[in-house]
């Protein structure tokens, strides 16, 4: 079984940063496309960014692109999500989840394993 965990969720002011880890575990990490999902206040999840094993491919929402960078350390089992110029509207709790194979997608439902999720609060 794969086990996910975030952390560096937190409150940050306006035009702040925070850095969000997901730490892997149960499986060879570095053959699966990783991604980060988000779902804000009475909203659906959301797509935020993927990465491909080799972390030679990243896909962002629109809505993060060119404020979002996400990275990986294959060596440590760890997925990074840097996210710098928050947005109140970045507002949400995010998710870390682990895809089936090397394909990178937008697609929730093409990643079966996922973790508890961390809330990253901006506040204006």
């Amino acid at each position: 079984q794969v086990q996910l965990v975030e952390s560096g969720g937190g409150l940050v002011q306006a035009g702040g940063s925070l850095r969000l880890s997901c730490a892997a575990s149960g499986r060879t990490f570095n053959r699966y496309a990783m991604g980060w999902f988000r779902r804000a206040p009475g909203k659906d999840r959301e797509f935020v960014g993927t990465i491909s094993w080799a972390a030679g491919i990243t896909y962002y929402a629109d809505s993060v692109k060119g404020r979002f960078t996400i990275s990986r350390d294959n060596a440590k089992n760890t997925v990074y999500l840097q996210m710098n110029s928050l947005k109140p509207e970045d507002t949400a709790v995010y998710y870390c989840a682990a895809g089936s194979n090397a394909v990178v997608t937008r697609k929730e439902h093409e990643y079966p394993y996922w973790g508890q999720g961390t809330q990253v609060t901006v506040s204006s």
